[in-house]
């Protein structure tokens, strides 16, 4: 893992602490998305908001899927507002990354108190 992408995501973190901290937990997940992405632009951190990606099978496109955030074109960021993360949730990231053709994703519950994030690497 490049080091980089280990500041970027570190960077983004901070910016879904500040978003946990500001609002707390409760509200629906675009209310979360739309004051991470004031926080990430006023860090700096260029982004791309519910970005169209294509499904691939058998080399066809079968499909297509929004990705929540795309963080410097290389860090996917899915959120969710949910009571708990659970393996599903990491399942469908893990999915996103592969048909992203990505390696690193944050997976982000702002359901709790105190936001939840799972950083999660898929081996390119």
């Amino acid at each position: 893992m490049n080091a980089d992408v280990n500041a970027l995501t570190e960077r983004v973190i901070g910016c879904v602490y500040a978003v946990s901290n500001g609002l707390g937990a409760g509200f629906l997940e675009s209310v979360y998305e739309n004051a991470l992405a004031l926080e990430l632009a006023a860090a700096g951190i260029c982004f791309q908001r519910q970005k169209s990606l294509r499904v691939y099978y058998a080399g066809e496109v079968v499909g297509q899927f929004a990705v929540d955030l795309l963080v410097e074109d290389c860090v996917l960021v899915e959120l969710k507002a949910v009571r708990a993360l659970l393996p599903e949730h990491q399942a469908q990231l893990i999915n996103y990354l592969k048909a992203a053709r990505l390696s690193v994703g944050l997976l982000v519950n702002f359901g709790t108190p105190k936001a939840q994030i799972k950083r999660m690497v898929h081996q390119l």
